[in-house]
């Protein structure tokens, strides 16, 4: 009868312990699953992630490539339909660095931001904006809207 006090587990659903060094009548004694000799038969025996045997490995055969400008400047970019956009929805006319991050246009004030011309401009804007290109000055111009360098 199964009670409480002499639940015990199926019979076969728990595997033993592999206890390996430890004499040879236990059937790992000896090299204790090593194998015979090399690298990692002996103890403290560790291989780097990245090593490969001796064989040159991937980080030195594969060339060095490359040059990153530490001068180069990254514009956060935002397009003339995002600013239109928020303009209808919020009836906003003026953009300048704070209207575009409060409205989520770009993410930081850090890095300077670009204007592009990709999409219609309908209503008259006043943008502030570290550069512009030249297709979205000529479509924020032709609307009437007026731009400023910072």
């Amino acid at each position: 009868m199964d009670v409480l006090s002499n639940l015990k587990y199926a019979q076969g659903s728990r595997k033993k312990r592999k206890r390996v060094g430890r004499g040879e009548g236990s059937g790992h004694g000896g090299t204790a699953t090593r194998g015979m000799n090399g690298q990692m038969s002996r103890s403290g025996a560790k291989k780097k992630a990245w090593f490969e045997g001796g064989q040159m490995p991937l980080q030195r055969r594969i060339p060095k490539f490359g040059f990153t400008s530490p001068f180069k400047v990254y514009y956060q970019v935002v397009n003339l339909d995002s600013l239109q956009k928020v303009a209808d929805a919020k009836k906003i006319s003026e953009f300048n660095l704070n209207t575009l991050k409060q409205h989520g246009l770009i993410s930081t004030l850090q890095s300077p931001v670009k204007i592009l011309g990709n999409g219609e401009v309908k209503s008259k804007l006043k943008i502030q904006a570290n550069a512009f290109s030249k297709s979205a000055t000529e479509k924020i111009q032709a609307a009437g809207g007026t731009i400023e360098t910072i």
